[in-house]
């Protein structure tokens, strides 16, 4: 376990705080930069009994209870599995239960297995509903002596003011283009600046989106649009009932794309695509344009909510034929 390279000015800041470390800190930024990792690494640096400026040793008994998940002074809290939170009528919609914060508040009455540090990871800290916030708001406030929680969001807005209120902020920036490119380069990513761009330059997300399946699909989804006055938007909707919010993505990515022809003759996401969308951004009218973005981005918050995905995908895809664009 290590950190990530564009990540190193921020562990010298981190590491050389480790007295002074504050009892909650948030980690917040993009997603698929490397937060959860960094947290991670921080936790085991704080845990290990031999630590070095580059983090854990690696060869302590703590680093080695670490790394086989079962350390006594430590707890990841992460999402529970869908089944577990089908009673909150989410389909997809994975929470932090009230249970699992339950648990690491019981953990942390216990004395510590080696009497020094105790940490608790969780991520992403806006999947805790307001139940288990509230369950673990006493413990922020008043936290055991030595015990760090690190909390993870892509998105604090959406966290409740009272846990915002406990924890120092801490923004973690997105790596500079040339750092993640590297990066991907090492992991023998094929065309990383493409997937980089529409990964709006999180790397973990371009790691991922790199998955060949996934490649297919991005290219069959863009034939429809690029094709859409003429394609079956119906059997198009069909082909992705089970892949709706990655659908949305790309969907409304390639509206933003669009827009931004319009306005600057550049485009952010589909840099494969910049001449076919340049061409399209021509004869759309930008208003209407203006209309169906806003249209795409505010239904996503349904996306997480057990209605007919197919026909909701359908719908944004009849007023994105409608708007004129074609080859």
């Amino acid at each position: 376990m290590s950190i990530y390279p564009w990540q190193g000015e921020l562990w010298q800041r981190l590491t050389a705080e480790r007295e002074r470390l504050p009892h909650a800190l948030l980690l917040h930024g993009a997603a698929g930069i490397g937060k959860r990792a960094l947290a991670m690494e921080l936790a085991r640096w704080l845990l290990c009994q031999a630590p070095t400026a580059a983090g854990g040793c690696g060869e302590c008994p703590s680093c080695l209870w670490f790394a086989q998940g079962g350390h006594p002074d430590f707890r990841l809290i992460e999402p529970a599995s869908e089944s577990e939170t089908a009673e909150e009528g989410k389909k997809g919609g994975k929470r932090i239960s009230v249970d699992q914060v339950r648990e690491v508040v019981e953990f942390l009455t216990l004395s510590a297995h080696q009497g020094g540090w105790r940490a608790v990871v969780l991520q992403p800290a806006e999947a805790l509903g307001v139940a288990a916030a509230n369950a673990l708001l006493k413990t922020l406030e008043e936290p055991p002596p030595r015990t760090v929680f690190l909390l993870v969001s892509h998105q604090p807005r959406r966290l409740l003011p009272t846990i915002l209120s406990r924890c120092r902020k801490l923004p973690v920036a997105s790596p500079e283009p040339a750092a993640a490119l590297a990066w991907l380069r090492e992991q023998a990513v094929d065309q990383p600046e493409v997937l980089l761009a529409e990964a709006g330059g999180a790397p973990l997300l371009a790691l991922d989106h790199a998955e060949p399946e996934r490649l297919a699909r991005r290219q069959r989804f863009i034939e429809g649009l690029l094709d859409a006055e003429r394609e079956d938007l119906s059997a198009l909707a069909g082909e992705y009932q089970q892949r709706v919010a990655e659908a949305w993505g790309w969907l409304a990515r390639w509206l933003c794309d669009l827009s931004l022809c319009q306005t600057t003759g550049q485009v952010r996401f589909f840099t494969d695509h910049a001449e076919a969308l340049g061409k399209l951004a021509e004869r759309v009218d930008a208003n209407r344009l203006w209309a169906v973005y806003r249209q795409v981005m505010d239904d996503g918050r349904w996306l997480q909510h057990p209605l007919n995905g197919q026909l909701l995908l359908e719908s944004w895809l009849i007023r994105y034929a409608e708007l004129g664009a074609r080859r």
